[in-house]
Protein backbone atom coordinates (compact mmCIF):
# COMPACT_ATOMS: atom_id res chain seq x y z
CA UNK A 1 0.00 0.00 0.00
CA UNK A 2 1.23 3.30 -1.10
CA UNK A 3 0.05 7.12 -0.67
CA UNK A 4 -1.80 8.00 3.00
CA UNK A 5 -5.35 7.66 1.28
CA UNK A 6 -8.02 6.12 3.90
CA UNK A 7 -9.80 4.59 1.79
CA UNK A 8 -6.87 2.15 0.45
CA UNK A 9 -6.80 0.94 3.86
CA UNK A 10 -10.76 -0.50 4.17
CA UNK A 11 -11.36 -3.93 3.85
CA UNK A 12 -7.64 -5.49 4.03
CA UNK A 13 -5.74 -7.31 6.57
CA UNK A 14 -3.29 -4.44 7.93
CA UNK A 15 -0.32 -5.11 10.24
CA UNK A 16 -0.48 -1.43 11.55
CA UNK A 17 3.21 -1.10 12.51
CA UNK A 18 3.83 -1.14 9.03
CA UNK A 19 1.75 1.56 8.01
CA UNK A 20 4.06 4.62 9.68
CA UNK A 21 7.89 4.33 9.37
CA UNK A 22 10.65 5.91 11.90
CA UNK A 23 12.04 9.10 11.23
CA UNK A 24 15.64 10.33 12.59
CA UNK A 25 14.92 12.88 15.59
CA UNK A 26 10.99 13.27 14.55
CA UNK A 27 7.98 11.98 15.21
CA UNK A 28 5.56 10.75 12.52
CA UNK A 29 1.82 10.12 12.04
CA UNK A 30 -0.41 8.54 9.92
CA UNK A 31 -4.31 9.13 10.34
CA UNK A 32 -6.30 5.80 9.29
CA UNK A 33 -10.08 6.57 10.68
CA UNK A 34 -11.05 10.17 10.95
CA UNK A 35 -15.08 10.11 11.97
CA UNK A 36 -16.98 12.81 13.95
CA UNK A 37 -17.34 10.77 16.90
CA UNK A 38 -13.87 9.66 16.79
CA UNK A 39 -9.99 9.24 14.79
CA UNK A 40 -7.59 6.27 14.64
CA UNK A 41 -4.03 7.64 14.36
CA UNK A 42 -0.44 5.66 13.54
CA UNK A 43 2.34 7.49 15.33
CA UNK A 44 6.26 6.50 14.84
CA UNK A 45 8.72 8.12 17.73
CA UNK A 46 12.44 8.06 17.25
CA UNK A 47 14.34 8.13 20.41
CA UNK A 48 14.20 10.58 23.20
CA UNK A 49 11.17 11.74 21.20
CA UNK A 50 8.04 11.88 22.99
CA UNK A 51 4.69 14.48 23.20
CA UNK A 52 4.74 17.42 26.17
CA UNK A 53 2.19 17.06 28.91
CA UNK A 54 -1.13 17.89 27.35
CA UNK A 55 -5.04 17.09 27.82
CA UNK A 56 -7.88 15.56 25.35
CA UNK A 57 -11.28 17.16 25.85
CA UNK A 58 -13.83 15.81 25.08
CA UNK A 59 -11.78 12.57 24.38
CA UNK A 60 -11.06 9.22 25.79
CA UNK A 61 -7.80 8.23 24.43
CA UNK A 62 -6.62 4.56 24.22
CA UNK A 63 -2.91 3.89 23.21
CA UNK A 64 -1.48 1.01 22.29
CA UNK A 65 2.17 0.22 21.62
CA UNK A 66 2.39 -1.57 18.02
CA UNK A 67 6.55 -1.42 18.55
CA UNK A 68 9.43 -0.85 20.84
CA UNK A 69 9.02 0.79 24.56
CA UNK A 70 8.14 4.36 25.98
CA UNK A 71 6.99 6.01 29.38
CA UNK A 72 3.46 7.16 29.88
CA UNK A 73 2.75 10.24 32.71
CA UNK A 74 -1.07 10.25 33.08
CA UNK A 75 -2.34 12.06 35.88
CA UNK A 76 1.26 12.48 38.26
CA UNK A 77 1.90 8.56 37.50
CA UNK A 78 4.60 6.86 35.25
CA UNK A 79 4.12 3.77 33.61
CA UNK A 80 6.82 1.97 31.40
CA UNK A 81 5.11 0.52 28.36
CA UNK A 82 6.14 -2.16 25.70
CA UNK A 83 4.98 -3.83 22.78
CA UNK A 84 1.62 -4.92 23.26
CA UNK A 85 0.60 -2.76 26.37
CA UNK A 86 -2.54 -0.60 26.09
CA UNK A 87 -3.32 2.45 28.26
CA UNK A 88 -7.00 4.43 28.56
CA UNK A 89 -6.68 8.25 28.66
CA UNK A 90 -9.74 9.49 30.28
CA UNK A 91 -10.81 12.60 28.53
CA UNK A 92 -9.25 15.78 30.88
CA UNK A 93 -7.12 13.83 32.48
CA UNK A 94 -3.25 15.55 31.77
CA UNK A 95 -0.87 12.98 30.06
CA UNK A 96 2.17 12.55 28.51
CA UNK A 97 5.05 10.37 26.95
CA UNK A 98 8.75 9.69 26.03
CA UNK A 99 10.05 7.54 23.87
CA UNK A 100 12.85 4.79 25.72
CA UNK A 101 13.39 3.10 22.50
CA UNK A 102 12.09 4.33 18.94
CA UNK A 103 8.48 3.02 19.08
CA UNK A 104 5.44 2.96 17.63
CA UNK A 105 1.77 3.51 19.01
CA UNK A 106 -1.88 3.25 17.94
CA UNK A 107 -4.24 6.43 19.22
CA UNK A 108 -8.00 5.90 19.32
CA UNK A 109 -9.55 8.86 20.39
CA UNK A 110 -13.09 8.37 21.09
CA UNK A 111 -15.53 11.35 21.79
CA UNK A 112 -17.63 11.51 25.22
Amino acid sequence: MTGNNRDELKGRVLHLADLVEYQDGAVASRMVVNKPVGTITLFSFDEDEGLSEHTAPPYDAVVTILDGECEVWLSGETYAMKTGDTIIFPANAPHALSAVTQFKMMLVMIRE
